[in-house]
């Protein structure tokens, strides 16, 4: 996570609704545009059923109240305005209560094809569809409370287990492979790169490997982990994960698929 930030959240008024300028509203639809083609031939049919359930504003950029009702009434869970970054703690205590964190700002057109902060169009777009799934639900929120609970160096193993489903997951469905990860599902480069590219690894799951894999957050991932079907979620919430990664620091961490970040001169 960087550790700081150009950007700043908008706040929202006594009804939850943000005023959006029209420029922001108009990267929220050039963003919309091009990806929606992208994930209609890519995403898990969870993910598209999201969709089709929110009803996002194609054109604006969608008030948190309207995605609230739909969450409460699939899964309970809502969403939760948010500074541009937030820590772990903040992060694990959210997710435990069923609120997904949001932060109220959409990139700039000199970062519109990546960013490092999860903006709101990586929140909403990426995220908010598969919060409607009762797996993707369950296993967020399980995965919440054991981070919560956990000490700060179980935390970042237990980050790379988020990364490598939540974020940067794939799934078998039938003979296909499918994505469901938001950070992939967001990132028109990516949508392309993690289905269609020669380039990066595609291993099955195992959630101890996923505790034990390095990862960069500005790279094209070398790595993605498959889900067997999508329903494997509520299984994944119900191992002994906090046992998995006590095991996982015993055995230590693979070497990284990746170059070591280049260090900026001082």
């Amino acid at each position: 996570m960087p550790k700081s930030t150009q950007y700043q959240s908008r706040e929202s008024d006594e009804n939850g609704v943000i005023d959006w300028s029209d420029e922001e509203n108009q990267i929220w639809s050039e963003l919309y545009e091009r990806q929606i083609p992208l994930v209609k031939e890519r995403a898990c049919q969870e993910y598209l059923d999201g969709l089709d359930l929110l009803k996002l504003n194609e054109k604006a950029i969608p008030q948190l109240p309207d995605i609230n009702k739909v969450l409460m009434e699939k899964t309970g869970w809502q969403t939760a305005e948010v500074p541009a970054l937030i820590n772990f703690g903040e992060f694990f205590r959210l997710l435990a209560n069923k609120q997904f964190p949001v932060a109220t700002f959409i990139r700039t057109r000199e970062e519109f094809d990546y960013l490092q902060e999860p903006d709101i169009f990586h929140e909403v777009f990426g995220h908010c569809p598969l919060l409607t799934n009762p797996a993707f639900a369950h296993f967020t929120h399980t995965y919440g409370k054991l981070g919560l609970a956990a000490s700060k160096e179980d935390r970042v193993y237990l980050a790379r287990l988020y990364w490598f489903t939540v974020e940067f997951g794939l799934v078998r469905a039938k003979d296909e492979l499918k994505i469901y990860g938001g950070g992939i599902l967001s990132s028109p480069g990516e949508t392309i790169y993690a289905l269609d590219s020669d380039t990066p690894l595609r291993n099955p799951l195992t959630v101890i490997d996923a505790l034990r894999t390095p990862y960069r957050i500005d790279i094209m991932q070398p790595l993605y982990y498959i889900l067997p079907e999508f329903d494997h979620l509520f299984e994944l919430a119900e191992m002994d994960i906090m046992a998995l990664v006590e095991k996982a620091k015993s055995l230590g961490l693979f070497s990284p698929l990746f170059p070591p970040k280049e260090k900026k001169a001082s």
